[in-house]
Parts: C-alpha cells; sequence; structure tokens
C-alpha cells in the first residue's frame, strides 16, 4: 500500500472520513462510560455528596454496591446516539480543514492540525452538548430520572430547551483549547514515534494516549465548571464566570481540580481507543478502495484484451 495515499484520504471522500469517525467516537464513549461515570462524581460540587469525593476505587465501589452493578452505566444510550453524529463531523471536517489549512494556505503541519481541531469542535460541541446534559445528569448521585428520555422530558418541560445548551460556551471554552492541544500534540508524538506515517496501531494508540491525558489535566477546571452548569437541578448558576465564582466559593482552589485523576485516567485510554478506531477504519476503507480500483481495472484490461483478440 502507498502509505503517503494512507496518510491523507482524499479529503472528497467524506463518507470515509465520517464512517471511521463515528465508529471511533462511540467506541471511544461507550467503553469508557463507567470511569466517565465516576470523574461526574467526583466533581459535583453539591452539598451531600462530599463523602463519595474521595478515591476512583472508592467512588466507583459505591456505585456498584448502593446502586447496582449496571449503575455505572446509566446514561450510555444518550452517549451513544450523540457520539457517533458528533464525531462523524469532528473527524471529517478535521481532515478536510487540516489539508486545506496546510496545502492551500502553506501552513506548518503542527498549526494546521490545532486549527482544524478548533474548527472541528464548533461543529462537534453543538451535538454533543445536550447529551452531555442528560447523561450527566443521569450519572449524579440519587439521579430522579428514570432513563433518557424521561429525563429529556422534564428537563424540557421544567427549564426550556435553553437547559441543553447552558454549559455551551463553557464547553466551548474547554475544548478549544483541549483539542488544540490533543490534535498537535497527537502530530509530533506521530511525527516522533511515527515519523514514516503507515498504519501503526501500537504507536497509533501511544500518541493517542499521551495527547489525551495532557489536553485533559490542563483543561480539568474548566471541565469542573461545565459539570456544575450541568447538573444543578435549577437554573442558580449561568455561565462560565458565574460558575467559576461558585465552584471557588464551594470548593477554593483546589475545588477545580475534582475529579483531575478520573479524567486524565479516562481520557487516556479513552482517546487512545479513539484514534487507534479511527485510524483502523481509515486504513481498512483506503484498502478496500483501492481493491475495489484494481478489480474495475483488472475488467477493464480484459474487456479490452477481448474486444482486441475479435
Amino acid at each position: 500500500m502507498n502509505f503517503d495515499d494512507y496518510e491523507s484520504l482524499p479529503t472528497s471522500n467524506v463518507t470515509s472520513h465520517m464512517t471511521a469517525g463515528a465508529a471511533a467516537g462511540i467506541m471511544e464513549h461507550c467503553v469508557m462510560f463507567p470511569l466517565d461515570s465516576v470523574k461526574t462524581r467526583m466533581q459535583s460540587l453539591a452539598a451531600g455528596h462530599s463523602r463519595m469525593n474521595t478515591t476512583i476505587r472508592e467512588v466507583l465501589g459505591n456505585m456498584v454496591r448502593e446502586e447496582g452493578l449496571s449503575r455505572p452505566f446509566k446514561g450510555v444510550q444518550i452517549v451513544f446516539m450523540g457520539a457517533g453524529p458528533a464525531h462523524a463531523m469532528y473527524f471529517a471536517t478535521y481532515e478536510y480543514m487540516k489539508e486545506f489549512y496546510s496545502s492551500h494556505l502553506s501552513m506548518n503541519g503542527t498549526i494546521a492540525s490545532g486549527i482544524a481541531g478548533v474548527t472541528s469542535t464548533l461543529l462537534h460541541d453543538g451535538v454533543m452538548t445536550p447529551s452531555d446534559a442528560v447523561k450527566q445528569r443521569l450519572q449524579m448521585f440519587n439521579s430522579p430520572y428514570r432513563g433518557v428520555f424521561d429525563c429529556i422530558r422534564r428537563v424540557h418541560a421544567t427549564q426550556g430547551i435553553a437547559a441543553f445548551y447552558r454549559s455551551y460556551t463553557t464547553q466551548l471554552t474547554m475544548n478549544i483549547p483541549f483539542q488544540s492541544i490533543h490534535f498537535m500534540t497527537y502530530e509530533v508524538a506521530q511525527n516522533i514515534t511515527n515519523p514514516s506515517r503507515e498504519y501503526n496501531p501500537a504507536m497509533h494508540m501511544v500518541s493517542g494516549a499521551l495527547a489525551g491525558g495532557i489536553a485533559a489535566a490542563i483543561t480539568t477546571p474548566l471541565d469542573v465548571c461545565k459539570t456544575l452548569l450541568n447538573t444543578q437541578s435549577e437554573a442558580n448558576v449561568r455561565g462560565l464566570t458565574n460558575a467559576v465564582r461558585a465552584v471557588y466559593r464551594l470548593g477554593g482552589p483546589l475545588g477545580f481540580f475534582k475529579g483531575l485523576s478520573p479524567r486524565v485516567l479516562y481520557q487516556m485510554p479513552s482517546t487512545a481507543i479513539c484514534w487507534s478506531t479511527y485510524e483502523f477504519f481509515k486504513w481498512f476503507l483506503l484498502n478496500k478502495k483501492e481493491e475495489e480500483s484494481q478489480h474495475s481495472d483488472k475488467k477493464v484490461r480484459c474487456g479490452t484484451e477481448q474486444l482486441l483478440t475479435l
């Protein structure tokens, strides 16, 4: 296989990028969902939850022991529904814009990756913000909702459609630096560990894990603010500025780093799964396309030879 072709699938082949991205997003979020539930619990600043904000093992143990074996997976359906289309747009936009910035505007590859990450985040968060709002309400201790659709119906009835987008600006404020750092770190790591840019699952996983862990650690304070905005039962706190004040008032400076360890431990395998799945489908779809092209060329040659023998 021509690995120069692999590294940059034709940007016109949007279907390939969207299929690979959707598969990567679903795998990433669903496999690591229990740890995400732990992170949400540990970041909670509500009264009465402090006893649960200890260690990852204790939080997960309490969830299973007190609320059942399936409790860490409560709300996974909404992630499955949201992650597919969000990541499909996310990776398709990223690949197209990275190619555009580097080829047409002659940008440095690492910088082009960072800016492309910002552009793709705007579309991604438009889909994932409502999904996250529902997910985190279901993940909370003593969640009053029976399931995904019960949560959507009751939140919409009591707080309106705006409740699902309450954390959108905070999400963007967090995810724009997160994705910029994430994509740039991934590209730099690939330059070091996989300079030939071949399909290399181990190096894709290592680069993805490193990128996710660094980006997650840096943006944890904003993630705490997002959790506060998403999980409040009433709209007492509005906007990022008020969320920052509320977190500081309730938890002090250390309040901004609640859930740091589960966030990093979630993001490292999560982004490793995401990138390795994406790169696999990218490689697989290119292989399939190449085989179809060769088969088509063979049929044309056979037809030409038959005509020449007549």
